[in-house]
């Protein structure tokens, strides 16, 4: 099984931005997808999901979580950034489905891709 997020850039404090996660090897049907920040400096932390029903959940209304099943791609809608929400996003995949929401494990990780929101 194989994530590889992108879609990250530079953008300025207010716009927008949609980070894609093309998945391969397992359907999303079968498996929630969480998608993860890390900035320097800071813990990980979880910030948005879609499980296998495709029922979603976010910590922040600023965020929302999407999918294409035909493509098997999960997408994150992030709206109003700031310059906090810079950092690498991830996404991971949880064949089990616990951990939407909770964010506590996952069995498959993608590559990051680097958001940089200028002030």
């Amino acid at each position: 099984v194989q994530l590889q997020a992108s879609g990250g850039g530079l953008v300025q404090a207010g716009g927008s931005l949609r980070l894609s996660c093309v998945v391969s090897e397992i359907e999303l049907e079968y498996c929630s997808i969480l998608w993860f920040r890390q900035a320097p400096g800071k813990e990980r932390e979880g910030i948005s999901c879609i499980n296998s029903a495709g029922d979603t959940h976010s910590v922040s209304g600023r965020f929302t979580s999407s999918r294409d099943i035909a493509k098997n791609t999960v997408f994150l809608q992030m709206n109003e950034l700031r310059p906090d929400d810079t950092a690498v996003y991830y996404c991971a995949a949880d064949r089990y489905g616990g951990s939407c929401p909770g964010f506590t494990a996952w069995d498959y990780w993608g590559q990051g891709t680097q958001v940089t929101v200028s002030s």
